[in-house]
Order: C-alpha cells, then structure tokens, then sequence
C-alpha cells in the first residue's frame, strides 16, 4: 500500500533525527539542533498517528485470528465487539494519516498581512469595512495572535475606505487564507430616514507575510515615491515625507504606507507587503496555468468572489462556498468564525483527497 510506504519512511527518517539530536557532533552546531529539532518536530503528529494505525491493525489481526481459531461462543463474541471496535478506530486513523499526508500549503505558518477595503455603497460600505476589521481583531484575539495596523485612510463617520494590518500568531495564514474574496452586507445604514435594505460590499484580501529568499525582488523594477503623510500616525504626520509608495513596474502593483512614524519604517512595511503581493500573483499565474487542475470553490483567493453575505434584519451569515449559514449574526461579528472556518478546511481537504492526493 503506497501510503503506508511513505508512512514508513517518515518514520524512518524520524528515528533517524531523534538519533542526530544525541549526537555529540550535531549537539555542538546550534544551527543543526535548530534545523533537526523543527524537522523533527513538524513530523511528530504524523508518526504518532502512524504509530497508533499500526498498533491497532495488530491488534486487529490477533482479534480476526482468534475468532477464526476459536470455537467457545463466549470468547467467539467477545473477539466479535473486539473486531467492530478496533475496525472503526482503524479506519478512522486511516483517514487522519490521509490528510495529514496531503500536502502542506507552504504559507501555512506565516503571518499575514491583510487588506480591507470598501466596495459599492459609499459611506455604509466604509461602516461595514470598520465592522470587519473589529471582526477579525475579535478572532485573532481567541488565537492570541497580535494585529498591528500598517496602513488606514478613514471616512471620517468611523469608517474606513481602506485599512491594511498585520496578523502574527501561529497558524494564521493556515486559518485567514479562507476570508479572501469579497463580504456583501444588507442592512439599513443609520443615514437612511425611510427603512430600506441596501447592499453593500467589502473586498477582503488576505496576503501570506513572505520572507524576501521566498520572492525574487528586483528594486530596479520598484519606483519609489515619498510624501507628507495625511491622517493617524503619529507626531510626525503632516510635518516630514515620511510616507512611502512603491510601485512595482513589470505588474503595476502599487503599494502605500504612510502609518508608521518614520520613512524607513514605512519603506521597510510598503516592501514586505509589495514581496507578499508578488508571491500571490505567482501563486494565482501557477494556479491559472495548471490545466489537470479542476477550479475549486474554497481558497482560490480570487477577489471576484462573492464568499459571503451577511443579511442584519434575518440576523443571517451565509457562506456561499459551502452553502453554510447560521442565524446568530452578533457572535459572527465578535469573531465566531471557527464554525465557517473548520467548514472550509475541511472542504478543502476534501477537494485535495478527490484529486488523488494520497494513495
């Protein structure tokens, strides 16, 4: 059986570095401990489960072996429940060790940087734009995860056009990945004297924080501007050019910070979000030019996409990818995501286990 060779070898390899970490030779290299130690670390679950799979389907062949060798009734029947038992634990692992076998979205452990902006419905759009951000802040707070802003322009009614900000914590990229694409909101704005629904949308772009050995950046390629800032940021603001917008000349990708309190902070921000841009495009261009490759409806990032609706006078959120709704708005929007989030994982695994992931 094909997984379970591979299952082997990984445990094999991860014998093999529980040895080099007793070396004295690799105890004195701090870099080795380090590089062994992650390896080794990152296959732990895996092996534990393999480990698991191969104990029980011993145990499971000794339990088949009694019942065919034995003629009492009484030890007949209790193989029997022994049998059902430990097929159900088998097969259940069985299907754990696939998944974990899928494989790994390089991004995965990475911060992320993300970019919230207002769509269609003017001022509402901007209200909704706020809403979210305090949505994910909510969220990342249930993970311990730190947000930092890098960039906001405000309505200036406690909206936002635009706000960009960082998420670091671990597993964050692996969880927000999913939130890209477009939220559309229906409710009555505070301004609307007459009642009336309007819809409005908010696009959410989600960016993996990518080191820059990830992406090859050439600066030559970047024309960089600096100007006085406008806005939140600090004593600087409206007094030096501290602001920064690099725009990237072979895509045409412009990118402007101007939140931190010195240029080079906000040249340092504009180019490690201009590096995670760069990285996504090369993603969506490999994605695009895989034709085996059946489009899916979860993760594919695209902006176009109309991912989610949240409809205030039902207290509704439904997510269109998954055909999933719940009627408890409010806890949505103090970041309950987890429910839509274990969903999508879980389809998405799905979509990688029908295209023949694992044997």
């Amino acid at each position: 059986m094909a997984m379970l060779d591979k299952l082997a070898a990984i445990e094999a390899r991860y014998d093999e570095l529980e040895k080099l970490l007793s070396d004295p030779a690799v105890i004195s290299d701090y870099s080795r401990i380090a590089e062994y130690s992650k390896e080794r670390s990152s296959l732990e679950e895996i092996v534990g489960a393999y480990r698991s799979f191969v104990l029980q389907a011993d145990q499971l062949a000794q339990a088949q072996e009694l019942l065919d060798s034995e003629s009492d009734p009484e030890i007949r029947g209790m193989a029997q429940e022994d049998i059902e038992t430990l097929t159900a634990a088998t097969t259940e692992l069985e299907e754990r060790l696939r998944l974990l076998l899928l494989p790994k979205d390089a991004r995965d452990d990475k911060n992320v940087i993300m970019e919230i902006r207002a769509g269609t419905g003017g001022d509402e759009s901007g209200l909704f734009a706020a809403d979210l951000f305090r949505m994910y802040s909510y969220y990342a707070s249930q993970y311990n995860w730190k947000i930092e802003v890098i960039d906001q322009s405000e309505t200036g009614i406690g909206g936002f056009k635009e706000i960009k900000f960082e998420v670091k914590g671990e597993g964050a990229f692996s969880r927000l990945k999913f939130e890209s694409g477009v939220h559309r909101v229906q409710r009555v704005p505070e301004t609307e004297s007459q009642g009336r629904v309007h819809t409005s949308t908010v696009t959410v772009a989600v960016l993996a924080q990518m080191d820059e050995v990830d992406v090859q950046l050439d600066m030559s390629e970047v024309r960089v501007d600096v100007y006085r800032s406008g806005g939140a940021g600090g004593q600087s603001v409206n007094t030096t050019d501290s602001a920064v917008r690099m725009t990237h000349i072979p895509s045409g990708i412009v990118v402007a910070v101007q939140d931190e309190r010195s240029q080079l902070q906000n040249r340092l921000r504009a180019k490690q979000i201009l590096i995670a841009r760069l990285y996504e495009m090369e993603v969506e261009r490999q994605r695009r030019t895989q034709e085996s490759e059946r489009r899916t409806q979860v993760g594919t990032g695209e902006r176009s996409e109309k991912i989610r609706t949240y409809n205030y006078p039902q207290n509704r959120v439904t997510d269109h990818r998954i055909n999933m709704t719940s009627y408890n708005l409010p806890a949505i929007m103090d970041g309950d995501l987890d429910s839509f989030i274990n969903e999508l994982i879980a389809q998405d695994q799905a979509e990688k286990l029908a295209g023949g992931g694992v044997e």
